[in-house]
């Protein structure tokens, strides 16, 4: 039995578009008869089978994350990020204050369930409870954290938290449209490119045009499957390394 629900994932939603006329015959969008607002993220602790996100807390995370930060990792790790870097734990923590209590950007840790140490963090933000659209973002991961289970599964947690207990209709992932691993990312979770929206940010004295991307209700059964299959413990060798990709197991 998997580790995520067995139950088959079922969206009330009208799978396939058919084109639609009003009155007046202009094409007009999909009925949502029976839409009712998306919810907003609460503090419940998300728990995986390899790591669990907490929302965000200095008291708890300040420490471990200024240590996964900035002792694990390389300086490289703030260039395309709106915050950071930061010269000293003080700083580090006194914006980590102002994260703790906002609504939106809702900030959560990442924690390695092993060794119960905060080693990333993310948040869910831009925040639309009416259209039902949310954006996973400010994504920070340390050196302990790339390239691991656990990086893929923190984003597959709060995709699947999102669609299936929040009930949002559209998730977005937006990044600067130079940043070539998040670019990279963002495909391999499966999400569609969407467009560069021109000169939308002016961070750190330069320009940045946005890439956004995204993935909608009606694609997240396949995509659920692939995260399922990859996080599988049978999906790797006794040297941990995969056997399938993650877009060979949404494909299968």
């Amino acid at each position: 039995m998997s580790y995520y629900k067995n139950t088959k994932f079922k969206l009330n939603k009208v799978l396939k578009m058919t084109l639609r006329y009003n009155a007046y015959q202009q094409p007009v969008g999909e009925a949502l008869p029976n839409w009712k607002k998306a919810k907003h993220p609460d503090s419940k602790t998300i728990i995986g089978q390899y790591c669990q996100l907490e929302r965000i807390n200095v008291k708890n995370h300040a420490l471990q994350l200024y240590d996964a930060f900035f002792n694990h990792s390389d300086p490289s790790l703030w260039t395309y990020l709106l915050s950071g870097p930061f010269n000293n734990f003080e700083e580090y923590r006194e914006w980590l204050k102002k994260l703790e209590n906002l609504k939106d950007p809702f900030h959560y840790a990442i924690i390695n369930k092993q060794t119960q140490q905060a080693i990333g963090s993310v948040a869910l933000m831009r925040i639309d409870t009416t259209n039902g659209v949310i954006e996973i973002g400010s994504i920070i991961f340390s050196n302990l954290l790339k390239h691991t289970k656990m990086a893929t599964e923190a984003i597959f947690l709060l995709i699947q938290y999102a669609f299936e207990t929040l009930t949002y209709r559209r998730i977005e992932w937006k990044c600067d449209c130079l940043n070539s691993p998040s670019r990279k990312a963002a495909l391999r979770y499966g999400f569609t490119f969407e467009g560069i929206f021109r000169q939308a940010l002016v961070t750190h004295e330069r320009n940045r045009d946005t890439a956004w991307y995204s993935i909608i209700d009606r694609e997240y059964e396949s995509i659920r499957q692939g995260f399922i299959s990859w996080l599988d413990p049978n999906n790797f060798n006794n040297k941990d390394i995969q056997i399938k990709t993650l877009q060979e197991c949404r494909l299968s």
